[in-house]
């Protein structure tokens, strides 16, 4: 028993000295410190807003035509004799030139015929004159000195005057015949369609063709009153050497590659259009086939065009991304270092598919949120990821700053090293 107790004394002594050092410790240790972690926000993407000016543009269709277009049609009936090679489609004419002929047989008899009848006119009055001469002299040898106008031989020499005249009227009504026989064009320009050829007969009015002028084409546009109000045109509109029309840029695709000609407005249509409630603007193009052809192709009439028309000049507006609006006038905007959005009603002033031009509502340099959020409240807790304009991607996540800090760290990321930003 004795060596029993002898041999366990020596392990209780050792456990005690481990049990009371066990509980010095816990009494004496420090207390540990809980870390206070702030609740992860939606992590989005944001890009700041930039001081800029605005010159607005408006965007609208439209077919090219010609500004002066007609049929060309004889005056006089008669068979077509002979037609200029020019005369067909495409064809290129010039003012002046002969396009088609009428046989003149007919009209050069008639002219023949007028011309004996003004000499048989004029020998009739001549003999009335001198008739006429002859009963003055005869009434002096007799005395009298109240002679009727009859015995003066007044109302026969103005008969003959009369017959006379109208001879020549007859005489330059043929004549005038003969020279249309031959058609001419009023202008330079195209021939767009024939509908007469050699030896068919035509009638006054008879369609021989359509031609239309190249010195101008135009393009109607049609634009809405907000489109007026970007351009700043009044709607009823009409270029003055004073108050000229603003810059009009067409495209378009021709033969594969794309086109581009400068014109201007010149004018405003006289009424809106009941069905659309717009109006037309016209847009001209000078010398379309010359000096305005881009690279000799031409705006040629039929050609459907786009245009992008100059607007009012707006300066010192906040360029936001377009996907940064939300709705009409409200922007989120995401507060790095304190991780909030914020809601702000925005007064937009224009916007396309480059961005959105606000005039008030948001600050140049603060970041514009161009993620999707569903369900987004004032003071939300986000992470904001800024979107450089190189690509680059820098995290702007709320961190507790000292007294003498006044901004927070940031890292540049590639796109990719930001784990759970939004898409």
């Amino acid at each position: 028993m004795k060596r029993f107790i002898a041999l366990l004394l020596p392990v209780l002594v050792l456990i005690g000295l481990v049990g009371g050092g066990f509980v010095l410790m816990q009494l004496f240790k420090p207390p540990v410190e809980k870390a206070e972690e702030q609740p992860r926000g939606l992590s989005v993407f944001a890009e700041a807003a930039e001081l800029t000016d605005l010159s607005m543009t408006v965007a609208a269709q439209g077919e090219v035509r010609p500004k002066r277009q007609i049929v060309v049609a004889p005056q006089i009936a008669g068979r077509i004799s002979d037609v200029s090679p020019d005369f067909l489609d495409g064809g290129f004419i010039r003012q002046g030139q002969v396009l088609v002929r009428l046989e003149s047989a007919d009209y050069e008899l008639a002219v023949t015929r007028a011309r004996s009848i003004v000499a048989s006119a004029e020998q009739r009055l001549a003999r009335e004159r001198a008739e006429a001469d002859l009963a003055r002299q005869d009434i002096r040898e007799l005395g009298i000195e109240d002679p009727s106008p009859l015995a003066l031989r007044e109302p026969q020499l103005a008969e003959a005057t009369a017959n006379l005249e109208s001879a020549k009227a007859q005489l330059a009504d043929a004549q005038l015949a003969l020279n249309r026989t031959a058609v001419t064009a009023p202008f330079s320009g195209r021939v767009r369609e024939r509908d007469a050829d050699l030896g068919q007969f035509v009638s006054p009015g008879q369609s021989l063709g359509t031609i239309f002028a190249t010195d101008v084409v135009e393009v109607s546009l049609p634009l809405s009153d907000d489109d007026l109000g970007r351009v700043g045109l009044p709607l009823a509109f009409a270029e003055t050497k004073d108050n000229p029309g603003p810059q009009v840029t067409f495209t378009a695709n021709v033969g594969g590659e794309m086109r581009t000609w400068e014109g201007r407005v010149r004018r405003t249509s006289a009424a809106l259009n009941p069905q659309t409630r717009l109006i037309n603007v016209i847009a001209e193009l000078d010398d379309p086939y010359g000096e305005g052809a881009d690279n000799g192709v031409p705006m040629a009439p039929g050609l459907f065009v786009n245009a992008s028309i100059e607007g009012r000049m707006i300066q010192n507006v906040v360029k936001v991304p377009r996907a940064a609006l939300r709705g009409v006038d409200e922007v989120f905007i995401g507060d790095g270092p304190a991780g909030e959005l914020h809601i702000r009603k925005v007064d937009v002033a224009f916007s396309d598919e480059d961005g959105a031009y606000v005039r008030s509502g948001v600050e140049p340099g603060e970041l514009a949120i161009v993620s999707p959020i569903q369900a987004a409240f004032e003071g939300m807790n986000i992470q904001v990821v800024e979107r450089m304009p190189d690509g680059s991607l820098i995290p702007r996540t709320p961190r507790k700053m000292s007294d003498d800090e006044d901004t927070p760290e940031t890292s540049t990321l590639v796109s990719g090293d930001v784990d759970g930003a939004a898409q």
